[in-house]
Order: C-alpha cells, then sequence, then structure tokens
C-alpha cells in the first residue's frame, strides 16, 4: 500500500518537476522578459481601470472613490446628441476609405517594387517611399497646406495649366474627405509595405524559376505565385486595420481641418478631444472612447472568423 501511495505521489509531481526544471533551464529568457511584461501592465493594462469614468459623474478634485455612479447616463447622452452621431458617421466613411486605400496601396506598391530589377533604383525608390512615414502630421500638414494653397501651390498651379480656376482645396468640404485619405495613404503606404516585402522576399525562388520556364509572364506570376504566397500576411493585416475601423487619424485631421469643413471632418477623436480637453467632460469623454474601443473589438472579431471561414486563417 506503501509503495501505491509512493508511486501516485512520485507520478503528481513529475509535472510540477518537469515545470520547474523547464523554468529553471530558460530563467535568463524570463529575466528578459520581465520589463517588456511590467511595461504591459504598467501602461496597457493599469489604465484599463480608467473606463470606470464612463460610469460615474467623475469629478477630478474627489477622484474614483468620492465620483458618484451613474451607469449608463453618458452613454444615454452620447447617443442623443447630433454632434456625436454626426462625428460617429463621418469617422466611419474616413476609416472606410482610409481602410481600403492603405490596405490595397501598399500592396500594390510591395508588387511593384518587387518587380524592379535594378538594384540601385530599387533602393532608392524604397528610401524615398519610406520617409513620408519619420515626418510628424505637424510638418507634413504644413508641407500639404502650401501645396494646396490657392496663390503659391503647386496643385493649383498645375489646374491653372490646364485652364482650370484655382481654389483653396483644403476649405472646400467637397474635397476634403478625398485629401485627408490620399495623403494618409502617400505618407503610411511606404512603411506598411515593408510587411509584404519581407514576406515576398520569404518564397520559394525556385517556384519563380520553374514558371519562367514554363512561359509565364510577368502578370502571371503576379497573379498565380506571390499573392497567393503572401495571402496569409494579407489576410493578418485586413483583420488588424479592421480592428482600427474608428480610428480615423486624430493627428492628421486635427492639423488639417477648420470650421468651413467641419461638416465632414469632425471625427470622433476630434469630438473627444473637445470635450475632453476643452469641455473637461471627462465622463463624456470616456463613454465616447468606451464605445469606440468596443466597436473596434467587435469588428475585429469578426473579421478574424470571416478569415478563419474563408481561408481558415486568423490571428487567433
Amino acid at each position: 500500500m506503501e509503495m501505491v501511495t509512493a508511486k501516485i505521489t512520485e507520478t503528481k509531481e513529475k509535472p510540477l518537476m518537469k515545470y520547474a526544471r523547464r523554468l529553471w533551464k530558460y530563467r535568463l529568457l524570463y529575466v528578459l522578459l520581465m520589463p517588456a511584461v511590467v511595461w504591459v501592465l504598467i501602461f496597457d493594462y493599469l489604465p484599463l481601470y480608467g473606463i470606470s469614468i464612463a460610469f460615474m459623474d467623475y469629478n477630478a478634485i474627489q477622484g474614483f472613490s468620492g465620483s458618484e455612479w451613474v451607469g449608463f447616463k453618458y452613454f444615454r447622452m452620447l447617443f442623443e446628441s447630433e454632434m456625436f452621431l454626426h462625428a460617429f458617421k463621418n469617422t466611419l466613411l474616413i476609416s472606410l476609405y482610409k481602410m481600403i486605400s492603405g490596405f490595397l496601396c501598399p500592396i500594390l506598391l510591395a508588387l511593384a517594387l518587387n518587380e524592379v530589377r535594378v538594384a540601385w533604383f530599387k533602393k532608392s525608390l524604397q528610401t524615398a517611399v519610406y520617409l513620408p512615414r519619420f515626418v510628424s502630421w505637424v510638418v507634413y500638414g504644413g508641407i500639404i497646406t502650401l501645396l494646396l494653397s490657392p496663390e503659391t501651390g503647386v496643385i493649383n498651379k498645375i489646374i491653372e495649366f490646364f485652364g482650370g480656376d484655382p481654389a483653396y482645396l483644403l476649405v472646400e468640404p467637397a474635397y476634403f474627405r478625398t485629401i485627408l485619405v490620399v495623403t494618409d495613404a502617400m505618407k503610411e503606404m511606404g512603411w506598411a509595405a515593408i510587411i509584404y516585402i519581407a514576406a515576398i522576399a520569404g518564397l520559394n525562388p525556385e517556384v519563380y524559376e520553374a514558371a519562367i520556364m514554363d512561359g509565364a509572364s510577368r502578370f502571371g506570376r503576379i497573379i498565380h505565385i506571390t499573392l497567393p504566397g503572401i495571402m496569409g500576411t494579407i489576410i493578418v493585416i485586413f483583420i488588424l486595420r479592421v480592428g482600427y475601423i474608428m480610428s480615423a487619424g486624430l493627428d492628421q485631421v486635427i492639423n488639417l481641418y477648420n470650421p468651413m469643413v467641419f461638416e465632414v471632418g469632425d471625427i470622433l477623436d476630434t469630438y473627444i478631444y473637445r470635450v475632453g480637453i476643452e469641455q473637461f467632460s471627462l465622463s463624456l469623454a470616456a463613454a465616447a472612447d468606451v464605445i469606440k474601443g468596443a466597436i473596434g473589438l467587435v469588428m475585429m472579431l469578426v473579421a478574424n472568423q470571416f478569415a478563419k471561414r474563408i481561408n481558415d486563417s486568423g490571428i487567433f
């Protein structure tokens, strides 16, 4: 009986000992990982407690403990506010346009760069399309304002050359969303294309050689080899972009919009900034931010499930 008990105890202890030995074996790696874990806990998870501001009549002086809980009061106020609903609509439209352009342009750019055979020209072109990513929207917005100036802007000079009348495009509601989408794509597509270029570089070159021997054209190789080869990467990037569908770009909009285009340019980010910082209604701003984050999370989960059904590929 004692032997049986000893065997059972030994059997129970084996997995634990095995796990302890594994921890000890990789102890240095876990030590290196600890700063990143602490960083994530402090700056990503602890601030989540701030979501409770959306459910209370928050007073900065009284703090969390002294503020009164009011439930969904501020959420009801948001859905009864025409300004919030208008900003919500603008955010969806601008984000959808940006998601389409910001998703397709990097893929097309990566495919085009992959076909360039002159090494020095390819590297120079890559550097040129990467550079805008490292320029802040304050500077980039100033450059766009100068380019679109009705008096000295290059764009209006081109319009005049073809017989048109110059216009201050940044104050025209009909053009403002297009300007946001185009300038965002120009700034970000070079950096976003890096992932696709890396994925293309990982494809087996022997497959391309076999396709060339079989007489496949460049376009045929792109359609039948390159795109299917990077489809997993494309799906993952698409899912991540869908998760940001409620983020239309605060830095860009706040540096480019003005009262003349407020109707088509006001988004949730600028609404939250205006309500939370300028009007100091922290609870209302927090409620708007919770709605924004919840919609983004749901959209990402839906996109992930859709991708798994279509191509059996997702991020989790």
